[in-house]
């Protein structure tokens, strides 16, 4: 009776932790649709600068870590060790933190109490990493080789959070010094952590053994192209033409990598995609669309002159962010989510949830990168920009709000078929 019990918990809390994480998603989205909203209707009392901040921070910490949180706990740890209390209770105190930026950026922005939440989510992300690397399985396969990688750039990650006291107490917060730090703390994060923890939950979907002079290649390229290509944010602080040089050999190393990628996998690709829904081939192909046109844009900045507007046109700064966390990363974790029927796509409402939120994500992006195109060529602002890529955002919303809808409605048993 006590383990059928056990195992009920168990059932109820990852339930608990989907719709948490996507209670963080939307909060996030909701935070960006205002940010979008004061551009036409201002309001005083509302900073778009913390506002700013609290959807990046709960963005990255309260839905990506924490999503993939969850399905590392699923598919990496084994059965009897995820059902420990410290699982549970380390992903609520994360929330809790997650809770706490929530509510301090808006009011603060970067001040004692977002600071000291902050603090909290990386000294709590340390305590899962030592978890991971202790309880795992304990096997060389590509996925967990790929799942260890991207702990290690997650911690390795931190290190220019921690940089970030130093650089404003000596040179303040508009010296390269204390930018750099922010931007290696994104780069490893992004293309890092984030990244290989996806690659490796993904390849955890593939059944059948991948051949290892392939995988080799892929797994050293891409190690060494995540490494080399944090030179290119470094450049826009510091003028530097072996920056340039280092940069464009990682970006290109990392086009062979997913070259070598495609060509690893092209023996299942047609049993996988077989067994998928037309929703789950949906987000796929949106994830590994978005995953192209991030590899194409990057090969770009081998040339100085576009290097160079792609940070300073802030339209596609942004879009190459939601580029990355929108189509990559979460097109993958939709993917992953609805093949293992932890999102249920035989219902209709989680249907209609996700084409929104793609319709969404789709046309904020295309407006983003034209309207950039525009300020690139001295065109000014395209005709009710503003107007249209925030009734654009309504569908991300709208789109999450009735993916959590099916998933409050959704059965929990499908949760602990591991």
């Amino acid at each position: 009776m006590n383990e059928f019990n056990s195992k009920k918990d168990f059932m109820n809390s990852q339930k608990s932790w989907i719709i948490c994480c996507f209670f963080n998603f939307l909060i996030a989205c909701t935070f960006g649709l205002v940010m979008r909203l004061l551009y036409l209707f201002p309001v005083d009392f509302i900073n778009y600068s913390f506002l700013l901040h609290a959807h990046s921070h709960v963005a990255m910490l309260g839905w990506v870590y924490l999503i993939v949180y969850v399905l590392i706990v699923r598919f990496f740890i084994p059965k009897e060790k995820s059902q420990k209390p410290i699982y549970n209770r380390l992903f609520w105190l994360t929330e809790f933190s997650v809770i706490g930026m929530m509510i301090a950026f808006p009011i603060q922005g970067y001040a004692l109490f977002s600071i000291i939440f902050s603090t909290m989510h990386i000294l709590l992300s340390y305590v899962f990493c030592r978890l991971v690397w202790k309880d795992s399985l304990n096997d060389k396969s590509p996925s967990q080789k790929f799942l260890l990688v991207s702990v290690l750039f997650m911690i390795l990650s931190t290190f220019g959070v921690w940089c970030l006291g130093p650089a404003v107490s000596t040179l303040g917060k508009q010296s390269a010094f204390y930018q750099i730090a922010i931007q290696f703390f994104l780069h490893f994060q992004f293309n890092g952590w984030f990244l290989w923890a996806i690659l490796a939950l993904f390849l955890k979907q593939f059944l059948q053994k991948i051949e290892e002079k392939q995988f080799k290649r892929f797994y050293f390229l891409l190690i060494t192209s995540t490494l080399l290509t944090v030179t290119f944010p470094i450049r826009w602080f510091i003028e530097n033409d072996i920056l340039n040089v280092i940069n464009a050999f990682g970006v290109i190393l990392q086009l062979m990598a997913f070259i070598s990628f495609y060509r690893m996998l092209k023996p299942q690709i047609n049993s996988f995609t077989s067994s998928l829904d037309k929703i789950t081939k949906l987000v796929y192909c949106l994830a590994v669309f978005s995953l192209g046109l991030k590899i194409g844009i990057q090969l770009l900045t081998i040339f100085p002159n576009i290097a160079e507007v792609s940070h300073q046109i802030r339209n596609f700064v942004i879009g190459f962010i939601h580029l990355t966390t929108l189509g990559i990363i979460t097109g993958f974790l939709f993917g992953i989510l609805l093949q293992n029927k932890i999102l249920s796509a035989d219902s209709s409402i989680l249907k209609i949830g996700v084409k929104c939120f793609i319709g969404g994500y789709i046309l904020t992006e295309i407006l983003l990168f034209v309207q950039g195109w525009f300020l690139f060529l001295e065109k000014g602002i395209i005709p009710f920009y503003y107007q249209n890529i925030l009734i654009f955002s309504i569908f991300l919303v709208l789109g999450l709000v009735l993916i959590m809808l099916s998933i409050i409605k959704f059965k929990s048993h499908n949760l602990s078929n591991r």
